[in-house]
């Protein structure tokens, strides 16, 4: 048994194992959204490993280490990418996305607006130095990529929701 806030327990018959990132888990709903996330991910075939933290309370340090524990005993990750707290995704989701593709680990994002990032940050350019720049004067990536390179190019995006991220699922699998 993977113990991992959340009830990341195995259940036999299920074909993957999946580890759902993202800010979900303050939502202040957080718990009901479990459920439906589970659910949808077992009608799907699947098992969600979701760590809410509140099932479990413990230290910061002890959650840490059950989350890199279920990553680890997950065969995917799906993770929601979605501005979390300003125009980037959740920064927790983003160490879970690296650990995970440092494992070896397939990771799929979702996202709600995958235009490119110039588009979404409305960044003004080119300047006199062909580059963009946010609100704040900072160069914005011009790669045509809804997100930072470091996520764009290793994790496989898709725009939606949960429900996309486990669409996107079956294709890998049936290819």
């Amino acid at each position: 048994m993977v113990a991992c806030p959340g009830g990341c327990d195995r259940h036999e018959g299920l074909r993957v194992k999946l580890y759902l990132a993202g800010p979900d888990v303050f939502r202040p709903d957080a718990a009901a959204w479990a459920i439906g996330a589970r659910d949808m991910c077992r009608a799907a075939g699947h098992e969600a490993l979701i760590p809410l933290d509140e099932e479990f309370p413990a230290t910061a340090v002890a959650i840490y280490r059950s989350n890199l524990e279920c990553i680890a005993a997950a065969d995917a990750v799906l993770a929601n990418l979605n501005p979390f707290r300003g125009d980037e995704p959740d920064s927790g989701t983003c160490v879970e996305i690296g650990y995970a593709l440092a494992l070896g680990k397939a990771v799929i994002g979702y996202a709600d607006d995958l235009r490119p990032l110039r588009e979404r940050l409305r960044a003004s350019g080119p300047g006199v130095d062909g580059r963009y720049r946010d609100a704040a004067g900072h160069v914005v990536e011009d790669f045509g990529l809804a997100l930072n390179l470091m996520l764009a190019v290793p994790v496989q995006l898709e725009q939606g929701g949960l429900e996309a991220a486990l669409r996107a699922l079956a294709r890998r699998s049936a290819a």
